[in-house]
């Protein structure tokens, strides 16, 4: 899924449910998501920091803050995107995410480029 830009920052998400590292029977549900962020600004931006909220299907709210992604606080040149993959786990089959990633514009204005709230879903368990 494509969200809209936010100050020229398109975020691109993709989940996966990863039955390998599941266990149903214990409530854990493992998903993946990747995520490529595309920078159509005229100038470079730096991922500084990230925040996700992450609900279940119980209405349980994670919420995780942190800087960079994956270790990592890349820098995006115009017209050039940056991928990742991580993960999450649910105790339900169904849950959501939503959040922003802090940008920095190689001028040092800071910005927040959101991330629409994206589904997390065991195969089949949307109707």
């Amino acid at each position: 899924m494509i969200y809209p830009d936010t100050n020229n920052i398109a975020i691109n998400v993709e989940t996966a449910y990863l039955p390998e590292q599941s266990d149903p029977d214990k409530k854990r549900y493992v998903f993946s998501y990747h995520i490529t962020i595309t920078n159509h600004a005229d100038q470079p931006v730096q991922l500084l920091r990230r925040r996700w909220v992450i609900v279940d299907g119980d209405e349980q709210v994670q919420e995780v803050e942190g800087e960079g992604v994956v270790g990592e606080q890349p820098v995006i040149a115009p017209e050039q995107s940056y991928s990742y993959t991580s993960g999450t786990v649910l105790a339900t089959r169904v849950g959501s995410m939503q959040g922003h990633y802090q940008m920095q514009t190689d001028d040092g204005e800071t910005f927040k480029a959101a991330i629409e709230p994206f589904t997390l879903a065991q195969p089949n368990a949307l109707h």
